[in-house]
């Protein structure tokens, strides 16, 4: 048999081709945590394990991408909230520091007038001291009398410099008292401006270290985003290959079949060549039993696969020809394929134009020849599904698939 597209690629190709699964199933197993499956053996196409497996094989990844892009829309939303945090964070830091600069120089002026003040005030006290030293001495030395006799100014020019004396004093005192209140001020200010500049050094800082967390914070959340970032492109690296391996490994077993089984062939095939008739489950078995519709205890000539309903496809058990296809009797709607070992399959109750093949058609095992049913005597949607060998000998069909791979229930 001809290799077909991607067999020789993907199993017996080179070694470019194995560095890249390899390259994958690291991807897979360490990025990811998926385990990839290890294909089966095959001499000649990929088996029905195979491709289940690679889908798999997908559907993990895809499921691991799905997760990775939910966690990066989380991430997304914790760097817009850390970002504005600290955006928040940097204005009230920034308004923080503009405050104690104004505050700073608010002060720093203060003080220089309570400076100038002290200045004032210690010259007029200097000046106040010294006049009032003068005029003690003055009167210490003599009386009022004798200085008034004594005088060269006479009494006038005397009691003019006693005026203006006492002028001088009442000035500097004056002088001196509003330099004292205005010391007493500007020392006040000064304290009271400290304390606020105090407080703002402190605002200051603590807004400070806020800006500092929330940037951190800010930091980290991009870091975590621009992390699954990364990830997300080696996931979606990997769903790709994955998927393309998938495909291929899909169309290289629908040409196996097609090669071994006919061109119909079609779905799970077992590796005799046989393939599961309905899906459902056993609602009757082979054997004797009471007819449901008639009453009469006769023999069920083969297995009811029931519960998904009319309309659900029916599929060919295994490679031949339809040597049936029409009306039935009791079983109503009917199919019969010949395998040509003299093994032969039925399929009755086949909904109304649900036949889907005709009698001299090939099939293949798997491929679609009808759809469920409830024609002829029925109670309900349901396969009913015969097996024949040796020509026309009845079988029960549950034991005589199982030997053939396929479990019917």
């Amino acid at each position: 048999m001809q290799h077909r597209r991607g067999t020789t690629e993907l199993r017996a190709g080179s070694s470019v081709t194995a560095l890249v699964a390899g390259a994958a199933s690291v991807l897979l197993a360490i990025t990811l945590g998926v385990q990839p499956a290890v294909a089966a053996v095959a001499t000649d196409f990929p088996s029905w394990a195979d491709v289940q497996a690679a889908k798999r094989d997908e559907a993990s990844a895809k499921a691991q991408l799905n997760a990775l892009n939910a966690s990066i829309q989380a991430a997304q939303a914790e760097v817009d909230r850390t970002q504005a945090e600290a955006q928040k964070r940097g204005t009230e830091y920034a308004e923080a520091e503009q405050a104690y600069d104004e505050q700073s120089i608010v002060t720093q002026n203060v003080k220089a007038q309570a400076d100038t003040a002290q200045a004032e005030a210690d010259k007029a006290r200097l000046e106040s001291t010294q006049l009032i030293a003068n005029l003690a001495k003055q009167g210490a030395g003599r009386d009022a009398t004798v200085g008034l006799l004594g005088d060269t100014g006479g009494a006038d020019g005397y009691l003019y410099r006693i005026g203006a004396m006492q002028k001088v004093s009442e000035r500097s005192d004056a002088v001196y008292e509003k330099a004292v209140q205005l010391q007493k001020t500007a020392k006040s200010l000064a304290d009271q401006e400290q304390i606020e500049e105090q407080k703002l050094a402190e605002l200051k800082a603590d807004a400070e270290a806020k800006f500092q967390i929330a940037q951190a914070a800010a930091i980290d959340a991009q870091t975590k985003y621009d992390a699954l970032q990364e990830a997300k492109a080696k996931a979606e690296a990997l769903v790709a290959f994955l998927t393309h391996q998938r495909e291929v490994t899909e169309a290289d077993y629908q040409e196996g079949l097609k090669a071994k089984w006919g061109s119909g062939a079609a779905g799970e095939v077992s590796a005799s060549g046989w393939a599961r008739p309905a899906a459902g489950y056993i609602s009757s078995n082979f054997g004797m039993r009471i007819n449901p519709v008639s009453g009469v205890r006769q023999l069920h000539t083969g297995v009811d696969l029931a519960g998904p309903g009319c309309g659900i496809p029916i599929y060919a058990a295994h490679a031949g020809t339809v040597v049936y296809a029409g009306w039935y009797g009791s079983w109503g709607n009917y199919i019969r394929i010949a395998n040509g070992d003299g093994t032969s399959t039925a399929y009755a109750h086949i909904q109304p134009g649900g036949i889907g093949v005709s009698i001299g058609q090939e099939v293949g095992p798997g491929q679609m020849i009808a759809k469920v049913g409830t024609t002829g005597q029925s109670t309900g949607c349901h396969l009913h599904f015969i097996v024949r060998v040796n020509g026309e000998t009845l079988v029960d069909p549950v034991p005589f698939m199982r030997n053939q791979g396929i479990t019917l229930g």
